[in-house]
């Protein structure tokens, strides 16, 4: 467990990965500084830290942190020394060369089979041919050999001479004429080159083994640590339950809100989660992938073919996985729950004073109010008792006294100025806005295919919003419809009426475009929608509420739909649909996609008040949407 709280620690929450030139925020917490820079750069003013979210109004200056680069060094090459594998697994010995098979003809009359190669001629010779070699003293320093096999692939290009010798600064074989050349480098002979190279590969395997079984440990880990997450949040939810039952009807606003703060952060949490598992995923599969093509290298007995080969893939450098820390915020979810208690103990004091300082005699709350004026004599503690009393019932619910308690009061009172401000920029702006945004969607829809492409992201299918129905495929970018239903774990987000997902990013702001391909397009539809957008029941339906916009089939027939008022389109030949939300300027424009002409199927146009998420539904067996791939 040290090790792992080690491997957490020297882990850049950015990348997932162990720190490069790891820089140190004024608020003490660590990050890559190329993945700090490239954050900020995209974030702006005010700078936030990526994990305490404190704010900077100047972007600070960060230097290297050197002790922790030197920590980090020093911990991949202990975690690359104890790099573990499989019991009773040894890496696979390599393949003989395969011994040649048939004669080598004479390169002179290329009949005859030739009995002696001549390393100076670079040639092969027959008995009859050899003759001058062996008679004229003109060639009595040609060294002979028997038969070489392969001779033209085996000679230098260069110099004409065979190649004997291995060069690992430049990975090729020479000749001893190439000696020369390399005199500034560490030729060996081939044969030690093979068997270095060999054993470094070996060595090589025997790493990725070890990291691809600590992918796996830590794939498994992020699953267990997801499923104590669940438990715990379910543990914190049935304790807010029981306090709120306790409670009945005096505080079921509350009651709600801080439920939703706990699920909020469980979604947080979770998405963070399967961020990690989908990075560790691909992790694996490409450490996979090198073990796979070192293997296959490995049983090549060709010496030149496997030196070739080998050589590269020495070269590639794989690094092992680690888990970053990801918790709850204990702090707001102990918050919440010590606000919750806070409440009911007041509750339960201010219903016994209430109790207490009733009559007896009578229980006509009338006879409460009009007690000082029969009672003139202890006129003071009357008074007081009246305006004490609406402290003391928080029972309509929207007493600000109480209420504020959940969550951050500093949040409640910043939307104020806030709420003012937008309402005052409308009767200001208005003139100006209306028009500047006539002519902004006037442009856009004038707009060619590559110019739409330039706003391109990538969108994802958010499965925990997914239909039980409702089958992700391709890294959650396909959604189709099975016959049964899926093993999906209960989830707030879920749609439990209508099949359809969401995507997992929202847009605030921007402007953001992306295509989806129909391959059965009779009952299918596609839209954007408020992530407020309800889950159960039939207001739930794409389209069928004010919280959704949505173009869909409908057998052969092809409508718009927004708060369940149908506008019916075009019929069109395309099988593929864009879509273009215009967050800054209020509207989305639905794009009917054939080769690289569009062609425009309809636009809403809409002051949009919440975040919004790509919307999709898929009715019938069949019917499959994918979302294209962004640029």
């Amino acid at each position: 467990m040290a090790e792992l709280s080690l491997a957490d620690e020297l882990m850049c929450s950015i990348c997932l990965e162990p720190f490069r030139v790891p820089v140190t925020t004024p608020c003490g917490h660590n990050f890559c500084g190329s993945c700090l820079d490239e954050t900020w750069a995209v974030q702006g003013a005010p700078y936030q830290c990526p994990q305490c979210r404190r704010a900077y109004q100047v972007r600070p200056q960060l230097h290297k942190n050197t002790v922790l680069c030197a920590v980090v060094e020093q911990f991949l090459k202990a975690e690359l020394a104890r790099a573990t594998v499989p019991d009773g697994w040894t890496p696979p010995t390599r393949a003989e060369a395969p011994k040649p098979t048939g004669q080598v003809s004479c390169d002179h009359c290329l009949k005859e089979a030739a009995i002696k190669t001549c390393l100076v001629c670079m040639a092969s010779f027959c008995q009859e041919h050899l003759r001058p070699h062996l008679d004229s003293p003109a060639f009595k320093d040609h060294p002979l050999q028997p038969p070489v096999h392969d001779l033209l692939r085996r000679k230098c290009p260069q110099h004409n001479r065979l190649r004997d010798f291995f060069c690992p600064e430049h990975s090729e074989c020479i000749c001893h004429v190439c000696l020369v050349e390399h005199k500034t480098c560490s030729p060996v002979p081939l044969s030690q080159a093979s068997a270095d190279l060999e054993a470094k590969l070996k060595h090589k395997l025997t790493v990725i083994y070890g990291q691809i079984n600590g992918a796996s440990r830590a794939l498994e880990d992020v699953r267990a640590r997801q499923q104590d997450l669940r438990e715990a949040t379910q543990r914190k939810m049935e304790h807010l339950r029981q306090e709120y039952l306790e409670m009945k009807a005096l505080v079921d606003a509350s009651e709600s809100s801080s439920t939703q703060k706990i699920k909020e952060e469980e979604k947080r949490v979770s998405s963070k989660f399967d961020t990690i598992y989908q990075i560790l995923l691909k992790k694996k599969s490409e450490i996979q992938n090198v073990k796979e093509e070192i293997e296959l290298a490995l049983k090549k007995g060709d010496e030149f073919e496997f030196l070739e080969k080998g050589a590269k893939l020495q070269a590639i450098v794989t690094k092992p996985v680690y888990v970053p820390k990801v918790e709850l915020n204990h702090e707001l979810i102990k918050s919440i729950c010590q606000s919750s208690t806070d409440i009911k103990a007041e509750l339960k004091r201010c219903l016994r004073q209430t109790q207490d300082k009733e009559p007896s005699d009578s229980g006509d709350p009338a006879e409460h109010v009009t007690a000082p004026t029969s009672k003139p004599s202890r006129p003071g503690k009357k008074v007081l008792k009246e305006e004490k009393k609406p402290k003391k019932l928080p029972t309509t619910g929207a007493s600000p006294s109480k209420l504020p308690t959940f969550g951050a009061p500093e949040q409640l009172v910043d939307l104020k100025p806030s709420g003012l401000e937008a309402a005052a920029k409308p009767t200001t702006l208005q003139p100006n806005s209306g028009s500047l945004q006539a002519k902004v969607l006037e442009n856009f829809l004038s707009k060619s295919r590559p110019e739409l492409l330039e706003y391109a992201v990538k969108v994802i299918l958010d499965y925990n919003t997914a239909y039980s129905k409702v089958v992700l495929s391709e890294n959650y970018t396909v959604a189709s419809v099975a016959d049964v239903h899926q093993n999906y774990r209960p989830h707030p987000q879920r749609f439990t009426y209508c099949s359809q997902v969401l995507g997992l990013h929202c847009y605030k702001k921007g402007i953001h475009y992306w295509e989806v391909e129909l391959q059965k397009n009779n009952f299918c539809g596609m839209g954007i929608c408020y992530g407020s957008m309800a889950r159960q029941g039939p207001e739930s339906r794409l389209g069928r509420n004010s919280a959704s916009w949505c173009v869909e089939w409908f057998n052969t027939k092809i409508s718009a739909w927004h708060n369940n008022v149908e506008k019916t389109l075009p019929t069109t030949k395309a099988t593929r649909v864009g879509v273009l939300l215009n967050c800054d300027h209020g509207f989305v424009i639905f794009f009917a996609v054939a080769g690289d002409k569009v062609h425009v199927m309809y636009k809403y146009k809409e002051d949009f008040t919440e975040a919004l998420y790509p919307a999709f539904w898929v009715f019938s067996a069949g019917a499959t949407l994918s979302v294209c791939p962004g640029k």
